[in-house]
């Protein structure tokens, strides 16, 4: 990572099985403003079952109603002989290339293309071989928590740990598709950075900016976001994906964010010190005149004495005579 809020731009499943289409779709996010893409590296066979009785019945509700597990994801998988060649694509866009794999063998896959980091998804938390196997490699780690109870953080922490991996960003993340700004509940981005120690960021599932620019006002050093190139162009993940203007508008608004943060300080320029108050003599004295509060007060700007010194002064005498307007100087006060 770097000082800037780093910003990821998840193709997922935009692609739509057009290798053309995700060659646009990379190039979209390198005019928007991200500074890595990121894939997932899976088969069908890396997250469930070819069967449609029971568990992997076809689904009865919600975005993806109809769909067996199976055939979800042999639709939205990206081929594996497509990511070296986004790879070369993104990292001539001067973008980073990175994915979530989804098994033992896609990490190795993805060891081969000498990925700089790598990312686990909020329902593959608990498992723990993958982590452990994953972290092992010794890139940088950012693990999503959208399922995630604290002993399950643990875990993946200590997996982690135990592995000699110690360069872990959490991001906090809704599970919902799209979540609700409701659903969004950054102050535990907040909590789990106090209580882990580790870098926060947020994977975001809300429509919009506003939830990625607060989560970077309370910290988030990280923020992922779907994209997709237009979203009437469909797919698993299109009701939910930013388009490249909106992506643009947030990856703005983030910067901004970042700009208005700056850096804790208490400087202050010497221009601005000449605004501030100080003691003038503010009538027409000559030596010998005792400084009083009709004679000497606080004013702007700050070319005089420091108020502070107002009451210690009083009752003293002037040692010369002194024009009206005056900033007051020790110079001109009887020691």
């Amino acid at each position: 990572m770097n000082s800037k809020v780093y910003i990821i731009a998840e193709l997922s499943a935009n692609h739509n099985n057009d290798f053309d289409l995700a060659v646009k779709t990379v190039e979209a996010m390198a005019v928007s403003g991200a500074d890595a893409v990121k894939v997932q590296t899976y088969t069908p066979k890396s997250l469930s079952v070819n069967s449609k009785t029971g568990y992997f019945a076809p689904r009865k509700e919600g975005l993806w109603k109809g769909y067996t597990s199976w055939d979800l994801y042999n639709e939205a998988a990206m081929p594996y002989d497509w990511q070296p060649k986004l790879q070369k694509i993104a990292h001539n866009l001067g973008l980073d290339f990175f994915s979530s794999p989804f098994d033992l063998e896609g990490v190795d896959f993805l060891e081969s293309l000498n990925v700089p980091k790598y990312k686990i998804a909020s329902l593959e938390i608990t498992d723990i071989p993958l982590i452990s196997y994953t972290a092992s490699k010794g890139k940088p780690m950012i693990i999503s928590t959208g399922v995630a109870e604290t002993e399950d953080i643990k875990l993946a922490l200590e997996a982690c740990y135990n592995a000699g991996n110690k360069d872990i960003t959490l991001l906090k993340c809704t599970s919902q598709y799209p979540a609700t700004i409701e659903q969004a509940n950054l102050k535990t981005m907040v909590d789990i950075k106090e209580r882990f120690g580790v870098k926060v960021g947020l994977s975001d599932h809300t429509m919009g900016a506003l939830v990625p620019t607060v989560a970077v006002s309370l910290g988030a050093e990280v923020v992922e976001k779907h994209f997709i190139l237009d979203r009437s162009f469909g797919g698993p993940d299109s009701t939910f994906s930013m388009e490249p203007d909106e992506f643009k508008e947030m990856v703005s608004a983030v910067r901004n964010t970042e700009k208005a943060l700056g850096n804790i300080t208490y400087q202050v320029s010497d221009a601005d010190k000449g605004r501030r108050r100080s003691l003038f003599v503010v009538k027409d004295v000559k030596a010998g005149d005792q400084i009083n509060s009709d004679n000497v007060r606080s004013v702007r700007p700050g070319y005089g004495l420091h108020p502070k010194y107002k009451n210690e002064i009083m009752g003293s005498q002037f040692s010369q005579n002194i024009s009206k307007g005056t900033p007051l100087d020790w110079a001109y006060i009887k020691q």
